[in-house]
């Protein structure tokens, strides 16, 4: 079990890749706000500010999602899918997503626990 994170620059690309992801099989995921270090850099620190003109680009707001996914097999296909949708992950200003090995999850339907000495 996997937590996948994206970090989304193209925020206009938020609904499609959620609804794709529902196709998929994922069934839940949160969304947060988030802003990048440059961007309040540039905003709120005076010695930045003067370099604003670098985070032009910078979208104002990211939107971060976390989802809990259940196999490899769809984590894999949510990554390709996040990189058909948004574009290549490695070109600047389309985002960020990693994932995270996940040990217990309590609070969903059907809570997962599992001891990583067991997989041994």
């Amino acid at each position: 079990m996997k937590l996948l994170v994206l970090v989304l620059n193209k925020t206009e690309d938020l609904n499609e890749l959620l609804e794709k992801f529902l196709d998929m099989g994922i069934r839940g995921a949160t969304v947060i706000d988030s802003h990048g270090m440059g961007r309040i850099l540039s905003t709120h620190v005076p010695l930045f500010g003067g370099l604003s003109h670098l985070f032009d680009g910078d979208r104002p707001v990211n939107k971060v999602i976390f989802s809990i996914i259940d196999n490899e097999e769809k984590v894999r296909q949510a990554i390709e899918l996040t990189n058909k949708i948004i574009g290549d992950l490695k070109e600047p200003g389309t985002g960020v997503i990693f994932t995270l090995e996940l040990d217990q999850v309590v609070g969903l339907a059907g809570d997962i626990s599992r001891d990583s000495s067991e997989e041994s």
